[in-house]
């Protein structure tokens, strides 16, 4: 029986040889999007890869390391997930417009599209609203390709034309036209008391009973404890995200409140957030808040997201108190995160994410070798 062939090393000549117009291309849209920020009236920010807390989304999975003090004291602390409160702290310090391309690191992600150390793209505007954000990204796949030099955007057999206004479609809308569900109908009234003043509360919680109802019509499969979450994210995966993105990008918008824990409520709707997610070639490029400020709220949401990562996965991360003493002092914001490296394989049709990263960790799928 033949030996498998054993995969070539990024360095390997002929393989940097393939991959270097990709890594060319990706230092041209970087050098692209820095001066369209700063024409903008944009700073750029580095924001520190060590952090008190990595992040609290249930889902995300950090690294985790520990500083030890000139006195032998040793202290936890993690890589990063995001540098989202690294600068929402900036904006309580009082920068207005900042960008940043910023390295971060997530566990238990590989892939085509994912890698566990990337390059995330993260920009903020205080005072300014959330829509801004759609037009910002618009924008961004326009400079994209053409510092690419690329008349589409590729991915796999998709294509996306980043010249065409996106479409703009709530989840609620998605949902009715692609799996025939009527998500709103499945958020009920929230039985929590009323708050105390000055604190925030939310206007609705999910009816996990009527989702799984309408998702089971649907002909969605799902696992009897599955939660409302769960039944969402399936019909989201497996109905909505292959028709995003097609010919031109989409702007998802509009997130369940509670599936949006660092986002404010929308005012005509709290049932739902001012949240969406750029697609491309159906591959999700961004995400993008209008900021919540309301700190006991901001609190209880952290809170909840780490009680359901110690269900799920048996733990959890801190929560970074300097973060939410700052967010008090912060100003009405709007910001928005962007995978770097997948705007880069759409841009250049690179087919998998270590092509556009100049030296990807080992141990990665096999590379191609000429």
């Amino acid at each position: 029986m033949p030996e498998p062939v054993q995969p070539s090393p990024w360095w390997d000549r002929q393989v940097h040889a393939d991959r270097r117009p990709f890594l060319l291309a990706r230092g041209r849209i970087m050098s692209a999007l820095r001066g369209w920020f700063e024409a903008q009236g944009f700073v750029e920010v580095e924001t520190g890869a060590l952090q008190v807390s990595p992040g609290n989304e249930t889902h995300l999975h950090a690294f985790a390391t520990e500083l030890i003090g000139p006195d032998g004291a040793r202290r936890p602390l993690y890589l990063n997930t995001s540098p989202e409160f690294a600068c929402k702290k900036l904006l309580a310090a009082g920068e207005e417009r900042i960008f940043t391309f910023a390295p971060v690191f997530r566990n238990r992600e590989r892939g085509a599209l994912h890698h566990p150390a990337f390059t995330m793209l993260e920009w903020y505007r205080a005072g300014e609203p959330y829509a801004q954000l759609m037009q910002d990204c618009a924008a961004i796949l326009n400079v994209a390709a053409d510092a690419a030099g690329a008349g589409m955007l590729r991915f796999g057999a998709r294509t996306c034309d980043p010249r065409s206004a996106p479409e703009r479609l709530t989840v609620a809308e998605a949902f009715q036209r692609f799996a025939g569900i009527d998500l709103l109908a499945t958020l009920r009234p929230s039985p929590s008391p009323r708050p105390s003043r000055g604190e925030g509360t939310e206007a609705t919680a999910p009816d996990r009973a009527a989702l799984a109802a309408a998702a089971r019509a649907a002909g969605i499969r799902m696992a009897g404890d599955d939660t409302w979450d769960d039944i969402f994210s399936r019909v989201l995966v497996e109905r909505i995200e292959p028709n995003l993105g097609n010919g031109r990008a989409t702007l998802l918008a509009e997130y369940p409140a509670h599936l949006a824990a660092l986002a404010r409520q929308k005012e005509s709707d709290p049932r739902v957030a001012e949240r969406f997610e750029l697609y491309a070639c159906g591959v999700e490029l961004a995400n993008a808040f209008g900021e919540l400020t309301d700190v006991p709220l901001q609190r209880r949401r952290l809170e909840a997201e780490m009680a359901e990562k110690q269900r799920i996965y048996g733990e959890r991360y801190p929560i970074d108190e300097d973060f939410l003493a700052a967010l008090a002092h912060m100003p009405p914001a709007s910001g928005a995160a962007l995978g770097f490296d997948r705007l880069a394989m759409l841009a250049t049709g690179a087919h998998r994410i270590e092509q556009v990263i100049w030296t990807p960790l080992a141990g990665s799928a096999p590379l191609p070798r000429r």
